[in-house]
């Protein structure tokens, strides 16, 4: 192992776990739940995005998204947020640009998720409530499969 793979394993930080993992198919309205993710640079296989946006291939939330709606009397089960991966990890404070891994995946973060109106249809108050708290869009970088439970390293 060179100096710098050790450098670079060293200053990785533990900072969570995925919690919940979906996908969106033709024709369905909620949210597919998986317990595996399989993604290449396309996004993810079997998604109905796959293969349309490599920038916004893979939208990830947190917990704390769910408990800011809570706290609001909104209930919201995990993929009502349109989301592909809930991790139990704030990642809104990361710039644009960070390259994380989930499992053996490397993603990229491309950009902050913007509201769409689509979460009035959940509850008027939502698209407010989450202005800065809905997810970011991630890029694969190296591919692999990501499973619910796997570890989140910055």
């Amino acid at each position: 192992m060179s100096y710098s793979l050790i450098e670079k394993e060293s200053s990785s930080t533990d900072v969570g776990e995925v919690i919940a993992l979906f996908i969106s198919q033709k024709g369905v309205s909620q949210r597919v739940p998986k317990s595996t993710l399989k993604v290449d640079k396309e996004g993810i296989f079997e998604d109905k995005f796959y293969a349309k946006d490599s920038q916004r291939s893979i939208l990830i939330t947190t917990v704390e998204s769910y408990q800011l709606a809570k706290e609001e009397d909104i209930a919201l089960v995990y993929g009502s947020l349109g989301e592909n991966i809930v991790i139990d990890y704030n990642p809104y404070m990361l710039p644009i640009g960070k390259e994380f891994r989930i499992g053996t995946v490397l993603l990229e973060i491309t950009q902050h998720c913007t509201l769409c109106k689509s979460l009035t249809k959940v509850d008027s108050k939502l698209p407010k409530l989450l202005k800065n708290d809905r997810g970011i869009f991630a890029k694969v970088i190296e591919s692999g499969s990501i499973y619910k439970g796997d570890r989140v390293i910055l």
